[in-house]
């Protein structure tokens, strides 16, 4: 089921903070990544190199946990549970677009000019439960 995320995470997730994306180990242990993310709707979407150790997670088990706070007051958070999916970001354009939301115009021209052996992968995660502070609040 998916949940509707409140403005105080939206404006978490729309603001450049970086977030840390937890998935599950083939042996059940915890996987965390520092990763930046964008929003498409109610779904939170990054974009990976194909092959590493999230995405490979995420392929054999698609339940993950994203937690973003505010880097200007680290005690406003939200964790975001939900379920992923991984497709090929096809011309990196979810690459680039995260790049400069981040960096600013013009930063994701790396991603833009990358060799085409340099396959990137969009995860989109459809949130099922959000908890921390930012969701009890407006």
């Amino acid at each position: 089921m998916t949940v509707e995320l409140n403005e105080t995470v939206r404006g978490l997730l729309d603001a450049p903070h970086p977030a840390v994306l937890s998935t599950i180990n083939p042996d059940g242990s915890p996987q965390s990544s520092v990763i930046w993310v964008t929003r498409d709707g109610a779904d939170l979407l990054i974009s990976t190199e194909q092959g590493r150790r999230k995405e490979r997670n995420i392929v054999r088990d698609g339940r993950v946990g994203l937690t973003v706070f505010d880097l200007a007051n680290p005690f406003l958070y939200a964790e975001i549970r939900g379920t992923a999916t991984v497709t090929e970001d096809v011309g990196r354009a979810v690459a680039v677009r995260i790049a400069e939301e981040y960096m600013g115009p013009g930063a994701g021209k790396e991603y833009a000019d990358a060799p085409p052996e340099d396959v990137r992968v969009v995860v989109r995660i459809t949130p099922t439960k959000v908890l921390g502070n930012a969701a009890r609040q407006g």
